[in-house]
C-alpha cells in the first residue's frame, strides 16, 4: 500500500488490517438481481439492463446554457431516462442508439416519466453472459480521494486474508456469554456483514436486526461501556480534598431565599455533600428538566467547597449563560461576603489581569466563566470543586481538561456535571458509565404545565395578536428568531427585522432585542429591563436559550421552530411557565415539512415530561449529538444503534463486570478494536 493510499485511510482511522475489517458498511445496494423496467418505482436503486433508444444533448432551461445528456432506454417491459449533467464526447458516442446497457442507480420522477440521474453504467454484449453481483453491495463511509471502488477492494483481501489466517480476529468475549446469547462467532459476523448473500433476509438487516450485526454492536457497545468503567477506575485511584463543612454558608443562603428546597434538591443537595467529603474525586452527574432549580444546587455545592477553604469554577457553555449564573449567584453570594468574578474570553487587559490576580491568590471564591476558564494563564489558589452547566456542550475532553488544572498539591478538584437535557438510563450507561447519577424529579410548587400549539407561518397575523393580547393582559411575551442559515450575522439581522417589523406592528407595545453579537453591558441591560417589567416584547435569537428566569412572562414564539432540534426547542420552551400563569409556547413553521421536522414538533406538543423527550431526541437524531460527543469524537458508532439496541445494555453491563473481574487482559484490546485512538481520551 502506498504512503498516499495510507494517509487516506488514515483520515478514516484505519491503520491496521483489523481496522479495515471494522469498517463497517453504513447501507447495502442491491445488485444481485436485475429488475425489468416495467416493474421499477420511484425511490428504489436497482440494477437494469435495456438497449439504447436515443440519445442526444439537451439544455437544462431555456436561455441557461447548462447541458444535459439524455439517453432513453428500453428493455421491451417499458422505458426509463438516463440524465447526465455532467459528461464529454466520448460518453455521448458510447451511449449510441442500439447499444446494450447495464445501469445502477435511483429510480426518480422526471420531466417525462421515470428517470435515472447519474447512474453507474456498463456496456454488454447481447450475446454473452454478464453476472449479476453474488451479494449485497456494501456502501462505506469514505473521505476525500478514497471511494467506494477503493475501499471495496480493501476489504475483500482483507476479507481473504481473515478466511485464510482465522487467528486474524481474536474473540475477546468468553465463550460462555457467546454461548448464553447465541451469537455467531467474530469471524462468521465480520464476514456476513460485510458481503451479505443474496437470499440475506433484507428487511431484517435494514432494521440491523440480524444476529451478526447483534453480535457487532453487542461488543462495540460493550467497549465504550469498558473504557468509561476504566476511566472511573483511573479517576479513583486519585486523591481529591476531603471538603468537610458545618453548612453554615448554605444554611445563611437558604434561610434569605423566599421559597424551600422541594424534596428532590434536598435528596440531590446529601448526596453531593457526601461525596465532597470523600479523599477521591467526585464524578457526578445531575439531571433536572427545565426550571427544576439545579443553579441553587449547584450554589449549594459551592458554599460547601467555599466554606471547607477552597475555590469552585462554574463553566457554562455560551457567554450569556455565564453572565446569567454570575447575576443570580452575585445575588445570592453578596450577603455572605464571598466574591464571584466572571471570566470569559471578551474581558481583557486590566481587567483581566485583576481577576487573574484575585483567582491566583484565592481572595476570588467562585469563578464563572465559559471555556476561557482552562486557558494556561489562569491558576487558581485552591480549586476544590468545578461545576460544568449544560455537559453535553462540552464534550468528555473539555471536562477532562479543567479537572486537570485544578490538580495542585497531589489533589485533583471534584466535579459536579448539571445538564437540562435528560439522559436516558440507557444511554448514560454507555456514554456517562464513569458517572453517579441523580436525578431532581420534581418541579417547584406553582409551576404550571406550558401548552404547546404548532402553527404555520401563514397564520403569522393570528399570532402577533396574540401577542398583543397577552401583553395587554399585563404579561410578557419571547419572540424567538431561530437560525436561518450557518452563519450568526445572519441570525443577528433576522432578529433585528423581526424587532422593527413587530415594533411597527404592535407600537403599544415597549420591544427589545437581543442576540449574540451584542457587547455584553447591551444584552444585560436588556435583559433586565424586561427581567424588571419595563420591556412587554422580547425578541431574541437563541442565546435566551438558558439561563433567564422571568416568572412574568407566559408566552414564547418560535419562528422557524422546524430548523431546531427537540432539546433546544424544550430548553426554550422552559423560559415560560416558570410562575403561577397559565403559559403559552407557538412553534411556528414554514412549510412544507420534513418527516423529522414533523416527528420533532409533535414530540414537543405531545409531553412536557424532559425524559420522554430526551428519549425521542435519541431516536430521532442519535446519540452523539444527544451526549454531546462529536467534538470531542466520542460515541462515533460503527454498527451499533443505541435507541434500538437498547435492550443489550443490561446484558452489556453484567459482560462488563465479567471481564474485569475474570479477563482483565482482554479489556483493553476489546476497547482498542472499536474505539481506536479514541480510547486514549479518558487519559486527557
Amino acid at each position: 500500500m502506498g504512503p498516499r493510499l495510507a494517509e487516506r485511510l488514515a483520515r478514516l482511522d484505519i491503520r491496521t488490517v483489523q481496522d479495515l475489517l471494522f469498517h463497517l458498511p453504513l447501507r447495502y445496494q442491491d445488485r444481485t438481481r436485475i429488475t425489468p423496467i416495467g416493474a421499477l418505482r420511484p425511490g428504489i436503486e436497482a440494477v437494469i439492463e435495456g438497449e439504447v433508444q436515443l440519445t442526444q444533448v439537451q439544455f437544462a432551461h431555456r436561455g441557461i446554457k447548462r447541458r444535459m445528456l439524455l439517453s432513453q432506454l428500453h428493455d421491451g417491459t417499458g422505458g426509463i431516462t438516463l440524465r447526465f449533467f455532467h459528461f464529454n464526447a466520448a460518453q455521448q458516442s458510447t451511449l449510441a442508439r442500439g447499444v446494450r446497457v447495464r445501469c445502477f442507480g435511483e429510480v426518480r420522477f422526471g420531466k417525462a416519466g421515470l428517470e435515472m440521474v447519474h447512474p453507474e453504467y456498463r456496456l454488454v454484449s447481447e450475446n454473452s453472459v454478464t453476472t449479476v453481483e453474488e451479494s449485497l453491495t456494501p456502501i462505506y463511509p469514505t473521505t476525500a480521494g478514497l471511494h467506494q471502488q477503493g475501499i471495496r477492494p480493501l476489504t475483500q483481501r482483507a476479507l481473504g486474508l481473515l478466511h485464510n489466517h482465522p487467528d486474524t480476529l481474536r474473540e475477546w468475549l468468553p465463550d460462555a456469554v457467546l454461548a448464553r446469547l447465541h451469537y455467531p462467532t467474530l469471524r462468521e459476523a465480520v464476514a456476513y456483514v460485510h458481503y451479505p448473500p443474496p437470499d440475506a433476509p433484507l428487511e431484517l438487516i435494514e432494521q440491523g436486526a440480524h444476529p451478526a450485526q447483534r453480535r457487532l454492536a453487542f461488543e462495540e457497545l460493550l467497549a465504550h461501556h469498558l473504557s468509561l468503567r476504566l476511566l472511573r477506575q483511573r479517576v479513583q485511584r486519585h486523591a481529591a480534598p476531603e471538603l468537610e463543612a458545618r453548612g453554615k454558608l448554605m444554611a445563611a443562603l437558604l434561610a434569605a431565599l423566599p421559597f424551600n428546597l422541594t424534596r428532590a434538591q434536598q435528596r440531590v443537595i446529601g448526596e453531593i455533600r457526601r461525596d465532597l467529603a470523600h479523599a477521591t474525586p467526585m464524578l457526578r452527574l445531575v439531571q433536572g428538566d427545565v426550571g427544576s432549580g439545579k443553579t441553587l444546587v449547584a450554589a449549594c455545592a459551592a458554599l460547601h467547597a467555599i466554606e471547607s477553604g477552597h475555590q469552585v469554577a462554574l463553566m457554562a457553555p455560551t457567554e450569556l449563560l455565564a453572565e446569567q449564573h454570575l447575576a443570580t449567584t452575585r445575588a445570592w453570594f453578596a450577603p455572605l461576603k464571598l466574591e464571584v468574578a466572571l471570566l470569559t474570553g471578551k474581558i481583557k487587559g486590566k481587567a483581566r489581569a485583576e481577576i487573574l490576580t484575585h483567582i491566583a491568590s484565592g481572595q476570588c471564591a467562585l469563578v464563572i466563566g465559559t471555556h476561557a476558564l482552562f486557558q494556561e494563564d489562569v491558576n487558581f489558589a485552591r480549586l476544590g470543586l468545578v461545576v460544568i452547566d449544560e455537559q453535553h456542550r462540552f464534550g468528555v475532553h473539555q471536562r477532562l481538561a479543567l479537572r486537570t488544572k485544578g490538580f495542585n498539591h497531589g489533589l485533583y478538584p471534584h466535579q459536579l456535571i448539571m445538564t437540562a437535557t435528560p439522559i436516558p438510563r440507557t444511554l448514560a450507561m454507555v456514554g456517562y458509565a464513569d458517572l453517579d447519577s441523580s436525578v431532581i424529579d420534581e418541579l417547584p410548587p406553582g409551576r404550571t404545565p406550558v401548552e404547546t400549539v404548532v402553527v404555520a407561518d401563514t397564520r403569522r397575523g393570528d399570532v402577533v395578536e396574540r401577542v398583543h393580547t397577552a401583553c395587554r393582559a399585563g404579561r410578557q411575551a419571547y419572540w424567538v428568531c431561530t437560525l436561518i442559515e450557518e452563519s450568526e450575522t445572519l441570525q443577528c439581522q433576522a432578529a433585528i427585522d423581526t424587532a422593527a417589523q413587530l415594533t411597527a406592528a404592535l407600537p403599544e407595545l415597549r420591544v427589545a432585542l437581543i442576540h449574540g453579537r451584542m457587547k455584553a453591558k447591551e444584552k444585560e441591560h436588556a435583559m433586565r429591563r424586561f427581567k424588571q417589567g419595563e420591556v412587554d416584547l422580547l425578541v431574541a435569537t437563541t442565546v435566551i436559550e438558558v439561563g433567564v428566569d422571568v416568572p412574568n412572562a407566559s408566552l414564547m414564539i418560535v419562528e422557524n421552530a422546524e430548523r431546531l432540534g427537540l432539546a433546544q426547542l424544550h430548553q426554550l420552551r422552559g423560559r415560560v411557565g416558570r410562575g403561577a400563569t397559565a403559559s403559552h409556547c407557538v412553534l411556528m413553521y414554514h412549510a412544507p415539512l420534513s418527516q423529522y421536522a414533523k416527528a420533532r414538533l409533535n414530540a414537543l406538543r405531545a409531553t412536557n415530561d424532559g425524559f420522554e423527550i430526551a428519549r425521542k431526541d435519541l431516536e430521532l437524531r442519535g446519540p452523539g449529538e444527544v451526549l454531546g460527543t462529536r467534538q470531542a469524537g466520542l460515541l462515533q458508532l460503527h454498527i451499533a444503534d443505541l435507541a434500538r439496541d437498547q435492550h443489550l445494555l443490561p446484558e452489556i453491563e453484567q459482560t462488563a463486570t465479567l471481564l474485569l473481574n475474570n479477563h482483565p487482559d482482554h479489556v483493553p484490546p476489546l476497547i482498542r478494536r472499536w474505539l481506536g485512538v479514541g480510547a486514549q481520551y479518558g487519559e486527557v
